[in-house]
């Protein structure tokens, strides 16, 4: 594998505790398969995983990139459905989710690699895998993009002043190699000061407050109204309520002029309330990817077959985007680094712009408050914006050799 100056510092260390910030597309996914395979291949009966937020996001980012590495005479047995290889030293390599940090515990590893810590919750170190390291001496790599100063940055902090066993990096995304100094500059452009600092510049922004800072009601509330073309909605489904704002585009500009709050409800319910209002439209739907296999009304039914037995055309992700992200989009829309405003609210849409003006982060962490009832029409919003106009654009980078 042919790793950049800034990947081999970071392969290179002999920290049993690595800890790397990096901005997008630095390439951390390609350094943590080199982190892994090396600790695979080193000694024989090696037990090292690969974790990753979601047990979805550690697939679609990680499995294929290290199978690719991996030389097939190495390898003895892979299981794509538990994601797990095994190679001819006895060595193994499972990639894992941290949805339930419990589920982790009971296995004594060799290695680990914590991929985006900061969108993990704290115990998935301190309380599970932190232990799991202990019976073999082993080691662990921590490496991922900022989100605030949270549990990620106070173990990149421990590192960074000289901790016993640590080491510390910090990279750009422009250090990495792989995005052209111009893509950078664009997307300097098109995003807002504090999101392109933590996202390409890898820095540790402080949230504080407001979540949706781009948001003012002067500038961003506009009088828009409906031009019988496609109606773009974007939905989040829950008992009470059931949310869904809807949108139409003009160009790279998006209006929402109308939203449905339903208390009580269920998807059924939402459907027909949509057609009462825009009987006959075509309508494409952008709700949360959990609609894939949630079921809220009676029968069995999913969310995502209730909305394609309507009639609806249904865009969503196969698996959640970072909660980050979706915040991220919707903030660069709303008001981007030039001082551009791409998105707007009707000014009957008022529970769309209460919930803009006052969702805030829980104090002194940079986790969206969920207790005050403002999440879910935002949420609405995020799952429509970002799908639209997401912020993680995947530039095309090289594919790693196979492990020499």
């Amino acid at each position: 594998m042919q790793l950049t100056k800034p990947q081999s510092l970071i392969y290179m260390s002999q920290a049993r505790f690595v800890a790397c910030v990096a901005g997008r597309r630095f390439g951390k996914t390609f350094t943590s398969v080199a982190s892994l395979v090396r600790a695979a291949v080193k000694a024989p009966n090696q037990n090292v995983w690969y974790v990753a937020p979601t047990y979805g996001a550690a697939k679609e980012i990680c499995w294929t990139m290290l199978i690719n590495a991996i030389p097939a005479e190495y390898i003895a047995k892979t299981n794509e459905t538990s994601l797990t290889i095994r190679l001819i030293n006895g060595s193994y390599i499972a990639l894992k989710g941290a949805e339930k940090p419990n589920l982790l515990r009971g296995r004594a590893l060799n290695h680990v690699v914590l991929d985006e810590f900061s969108e993990m919750r704290p115990e998935t170190w301190y309380e599970v895998l932190r232990a799991s390291l202990s019976d073999r001496n082993g080691s662990c790599l921590f490496i991922g993009t900022p989100k605030g100063r949270n549990h990620f940055y106070d173990l990149w902090a421990k590192a960074k002043d000289g901790a016993d066993g640590w080491e510390s990096f910090q990279y750009t995304t422009l250090d990495g190699g792989n995005v052209p100094p111009e893509e950078i500059e664009s997307a300097r452009n098109d995003l807002d000061e504090r999101t392109f600092k933590q996202e390409y510049e890898a820095a540790f922004v402080t949230y504080a407050g407001l979540i949706y800072y781009g948001f003012n009601r002067e500038e961003s509330v506009l009088a828009c109204s409906d031009d019988n073309g496609t109606l773009l909605v974007g939905m989040d489904f829950n008992v009470s309520p059931m949310s869904a704002c809807i949108a139409i585009r003009k160009g790279g500009k998006l209006y929402i002029f109308d939203e449905i709050c339903l208390f009580g409800s269920n998807t059924d319910e939402m459907v027909a309330e949509i057609r009462n209002r825009y009987p006959r439209r075509n309508v494409i739907v952008f709700p949360d990817p959990a609609s894939r296999q949630r079921k809220s009304s009676a029968g069995g039914r999913t969310d995502l077959s209730i909305l394609t037995n309507a009639g609806f055309s249904v865009k969503c992700k196969s698996s959640h985007a970072l909660i980050r992200d979706r915040i991220n989009a919707v903030n660069s829309r709303l008001l981007s680094s030039d001082g551009e405003r791409h998105l707007f609210v009707s000014p009957k849409c008022k529970q769309t712009i209460k919930s803009l003006e006052r969702h805030t982060y829980k104090e002194g962490t940079s986790i969206p408050n969920k207790d005050d009832g403002y999440d879910h029409m935002n949420d609405a919003l995020g799952y429509l914006v970002e799908y639209l106009f997401p912020v993680r654009t995947d530039y095309a980078t090289p594919q790693p050799q196979r492990w020499t």
